[in-house]
């Protein structure tokens, strides 16, 4: 199918989770545009990917993948999140570029 499509959504998201001995998602919402995914897996590594179709077709993608939707970000689950490295470059890049 192509590329954002509701298949190739779910099937990054499977295997983001199977690749980190399983996944939370929080769903956001980015107005017009779609909604964010943002997947925790439970080594502490996360990614985020995006749904064209909005928030319905992003917890439809999650329920497919089986993955277990968080309402909201709660504290445990922050607390999970490793920031990469590259994340942490990218951060200072930024702050020194000001």
């Amino acid at each position: 199918m192509a590329e954002g499509s509701d298949t190739t959504l779910t099937a990054g998201i499977k295997s983001f989770a199977v690749g980190h001995g399983g996944a939370k998602a929080v769903i956001e919402y980015v107005g017009k545009r779609g909604a964010r995914i943002v997947l925790v897996g439970e080594d502490g590594e996360w990614t985020d990917q995006f749904a064209a179709g909005g928030t319905d077709v992003a917890r439809k993608a999650c329920e497919t993948a089986g993955v277990q939707v968080e309402n909201e970000w709660e504290r445990e689950l922050m607390e999970q999140m490793r920031p990469s490295n590259d994340l942490w470059r990218s951060m200072a890049r930024r702050s020194m570029a000001r």
